[in-house]
This record gives structure tokens, C-alpha cells and sequence, in this order.
């Protein structure tokens, strides 16, 4: 898919890895929804990207992911005021180990109610033009990290679930494709949040491990998370792809084995 001339609506869009995204699609050509939770924020970095593109590229909407109301009425009115939707990126995240059940909420609930909106309005099946999906996953949606054990379990789901609706959207041929991001770490504000105990709770005392792990991996910046997202929405081939992304490593497909065919008995 060409992102020129596209629409675009990017969760968590006002700051880092969501914002590097929307200014990405936008140098593409394509119309983006800025959608954050956070109404300052939010109205700030629309007031920046209209100082280097066209107002009318953008739309800020806010909304809390988690609230299943707000992000509803967040798609249609993206849609009201664009005409369409053909991208969807689910990249509203957070970390906090203490308040885990809303973690889950915003991690995995809302990528997952996201993901069924977005398939709702792009879907041939129902009069859309098909379109892509790119969730926002980790690293740590692939490997097991002890401090942080909810966080790994929604970015876990994230891979699973996409993978699998992939493989859904594929056998529906509604002309919607879902692939996912596994960053490593990444220079944003989440990275503050390890040295809080009101986000990680009873871990807080294991956080040399995390910044060991860091230094391992090395720290990316949101730009080349935005660029690599590019690459997987106008890469028509790629559906259920799982893309890797570390300073050290740089660019890999996570290979995943497919469940066999098969045949029910005569």
C-alpha cells in the first residue's frame, strides 16, 4: 500500500514513538488522526506538525484507549472528518507494574478493540477498501523479563493476537492485513518509568536488571521505529510479520512456526 493520499489514525500519536509515526506519515502524504489521551500534550504536538505540514493533515482526538465509549466514537469521528480509514496504528502503551489491571486495559484490550474497529471500517466485507493494521508490541513480547511481568504478558498477547487475526483476516479476505513491532528499548518517557515505584511496585527494587538489559540492547531512537513501520504498510506481502527492532541487532523478522493444515477425516 502507497501512503500517499492514505488516512491514517495513530493511538498514543502526541509523544514519543507515536508521534515519530505520525510525522512519518505525514512526510509520506498521508492524513493522520492524532489520537492521545493526554488533551496538553496532544494540542501541542498538533500546533508543531501544523508548523511543518498543512492543518488539514491532522486531527487531534482525545481519548483514553481504555474507556471502550471514547474509542469508538474516536474511529467514527476520524472517519466523519476524513472520508475513510486505511491505517491504523494501535501504539498507545504504558508501564506500570503496580496498577497492572489498567496496564492491561490500555496494553491489550484496547489493541485488541482497536484492532476490531479498524477492521469494521476498512473491511471489503462491509464496503471498506481493505487497509493495514500495525500493533505496537516489544521486545519483551518475545522474551520473559521478571520485573516486569505484566507488561510482558500484554505485550506477549499483542504477538498472538496479531498473528492470529492476521490469519483470520486472511481467510475472511476482508483486505485487511495486521502485523506487529517489537522494539527493543526506546528513547521515550516510558524508560523514566522503571525508576518509579509507583509504576513498578514490588520491582522497583530489580530495576538494575532492566538497565542492564539495556545496555545489552542498546537504546533506539523513535525514529527508526517510525521509518520500519513505513516499510511494513507498503510491503503488500507481509501479513502476520512480528518485525524485531534493538540498537545492536537492528532489523529482523521474528520467525514463528505456522500451525499445520489439517484435513478433517472422510
Amino acid at each position: 500500500m502507497h501512503v500517499n493520499g492514505k488516512v491514517a489514525l495513530v493511538t498514543g500519536a502526541a509523544q514519543g514513538i507515536g508521534r515519530a509515526i505520525a510525522e512519518a506519515l505525514l512526510h509520506k502524504g498521508a492524513k493522520v488522526a492524532l489520537v492521545d489521551c493526554n488533551l496538553e500534550v496532544g494540542m501541542k504536538c498538533k500546533a508543531a506538525l501544523d508548523e511543518q505540514f498543512e492543518p488539514q493533515k491532522t486531527l487531534f482526538i482525545q481519548c483514553d484507549v481504555a474507556d471502550q465509549e471514547q474509542l469508538r466514537d474516536t474511529f467514527r469521528k476520524t472517519v466523519d472528518h476524513f472520508g475513510k480509514l486505511d491505517i491504523l496504528v494501535n501504539n498507545a502503551g504504558v508501564n506500570n507494574e503496580k496498577n497492572w489491571e489498567k496496564m492491561l486495559q490500555i496494553n491489550l484490550v484496547s489493541v485488541i478493540s482497536g484492532t476490531y474497529l479498524g477492521m469494521d471500517y476498512m473491511s471489503k466485507q462491509n464496503g471498506g477498501e481493505g487497509g493495514v493494521i500495525i500493533n505496537m508490541a516489544s521486545l519483551a513480547g518475545l522474551i520473559a523479563a521478571a520485573q516486569q511481568p505484566v507488561y510482558c504478558a500484554s505485550k506477549h498477547g499483542i504477538v498472538g493476537f496479531t498473528r492470529s487475526v492476521a490469519m483470520a483476516a486472511d481467510l475472511m479476505k476482508c483486505g485487511v492485513r495486521m502485523n506487529a513491532i517489537c522494539p527493543g528499548y526506546v528513547n521515550t518517557a516510558i524508560l523514566k518509568t522503571i525508576e518509579k515505584e509507583e509504576n513498578m511496585g514490588q520491582y522497583i527494587h530489580y530495576t538494575d536488571h532492566i538497565k542492564d538489559m539495556m545496555k545489552c540492547y542498546g537504546i533506539l531512537d523513535p525514529s527508526v521505529i517510525a521509518n520500519s513501520l513505513i516499510t511494513l504498510i507498503e510491503d503488500d506481502t507481509l501479513n502476520g510479520a512480528i518485525m524485531k527492532i534493538t540498537a545492536t541487532t537492528g532489523i529482523r523478522f521474528q520467525e514463528c512456526s505456522e500451525i499445520p493444515h489439517v484435513e478433517k477425516a472422510q
